[in-house]
């Protein structure tokens, strides 16, 4: 077959200590067979434990039979040990090196963790288990800390096992991190990754995560000047958020909708950063739409014209707006005073208001909005409904009308 043919791929392999190697690598041959050429030209025994890896420099990732249609004209490539070898190599450092050995085993493990091949030849070995051992007997801190969170959320991210099978030590461990006031970021941001994936992807660790951490001890780190920390924070909210019951949600957003927690979210979060990241973007999305589904059962509820809250709270607008005394004068003028009033806010029924509210949706949770809008902002509530009853008929816009078709 002609050299040029698009089965030949022209590359470079190189090894530690070797002369490089220029070869017209043929796609069609094994890899097994590529790699024991390599090996009789560079004298290496054991070709078995040998493989090819990608040498790019955001790329390291090993060769195989499935992956090698990504080889590229002019790619250089690398002989090294092959996955397996590898994982050996890293586990027996792990072991029984030094403490800067297993340093440097940790730090190679987190950038090879991230390759399937690796991951799956690491895990087989019972090298996640041992990394679990780690973090839960605490036998790492500082930049081993960080390098072995790191792995385990590699590792765990090619989804070979299943997020069940750590124990409660594990979770309680982890949490630790995150409760400090102070620690490092990448420990920080590796340990509220990987409470979010508890939460999301185990069937029955939830209530442990929500012991251990809660969205109100999430909040410090929305302070950080780390913007991954900021979204991770966000993110293990939402988790907790999406997997809560219905009485803690609600209890979740009394919580993130208190004044100071509101405060921090906008100044810290969507002030505090130039530009906010896609991802930050998205976490701020879910957070905002998990909150606003709560409102549902309201916004599908039709009002109840007889309530005498819902009546109360109808006069308080208008008492509001106009600053009413209670009106002397005989109930028939009362109610044609009223009615006048009512029509300036922008109520299409100025007899019964309470009829407005009736379509669902928006139902009630129209007037739950006018009505917290009046309380909440009462200055700016009757400079709106002043200026728009007091306009031309051909530019007037309606108060309480156009609130309710807002909804």
């Amino acid at each position: 077959m002609p050299e040029t043919a698009e089965n030949i791929k022209k590359v470079a392999v190189i090894m530690d200590g070797q002369q490089t190697q220029f070869l017209e690598l043929d796609q069609d041959r094994p890899l097994a067979a590529i790699i024991r050429d390599l090996c009789d030209v560079w004298a290496l025994t054991n070709p078995d434990d040998f493989s090819l890896q990608f040498n790019e420099i955001n790329r390291h990732g090993f060769i195989t039979e499935r992956n090698r249609v990504e080889i590229m004209k002019g790619n250089v490539l690398q002989l090294t040990f092959s996955p397996a070898k590898t994982a050996e190599q890293i586990l027996y450092r792990l072991q029984n090196g030094s403490q800067e050995e297993k340093g440097l085993a940790l730090k190679q493990l987190t950038e090879l963790a991230i390759d399937s091949t690796f991951a799956q030849e690491f895990i087989n070995k019972k090298g996640l288990q041992l990394i679990i051992n780690m973090i839960e007997g605490g036998t790492c801190t500082g930049e081993g800390l960080a390098y072995t969170l790191k792995a385990f959320v590699e590792l765990m991210d090619h989804s070979i096992v299943s997020w069940d099978v750590l124990d409660p030590a594990f979770i309680k461990t982890v949490s630790e991190s995150i409760n400090m006031r102070k620690g490092d970021a990448c420990i920080l941001q590796s340990a509220l990754e990987i409470m979010e994936n508890i939460v999301l992807h185990s069937a029955n660790k939830y209530s442990l995560v929500e012991q251990a951490v809660t969205p109100v001890n999430l909040i410090q780190h929305l302070q950080s000047s780390n913007p991954d920390i900021q979204k991770n924070a966000i993110a293990l909210i939402n988790a907790l958020f999406l997997k809560a019951d219905p009485e803690k949600r609600k209890r979740i957003t009394e919580n993130l909708q208190s004044k100071s927690i509101r405060n921090v979210i906008l100044n810290n979060v969507i002030r505090g950063s130039s530009s906010i990241g896609t991802e930050m973007a998205h976490q701020l999305y879910v957070l905002q739409s998990l909150m606003f589904n709560l409102l549902e059962g309201r916004r599908g509820t039709e009002i109840d014209i007889n309530d005498q809250g819902t009546v109360k709270d109808i006069l308080n607008l208008r008492k509001i707006a106009f600053d009413s005394e209670p009106d002397p004068n005989p109930i028939a003028s009362r109610r044609e005073s009223h009615a006048r009033d009512f029509k300036k806010l922008g109520f299409q029924d100025n007899i019964n208001p309470a009829l407005d509210f009736t379509e669902v949706p928006p139902g009630i949770l129209a007037l739950d909005n006018i009505v917290y809008f009046a309380k909440m902002h009462a200055e700016s509530f009757t400079k709106v409904v002043l200026e728009n009853s007091c306009r031309s008929d051909d530019h007037d816009l309606p108060f309480a009308h156009a609130s309710i078709a807002l909804d």
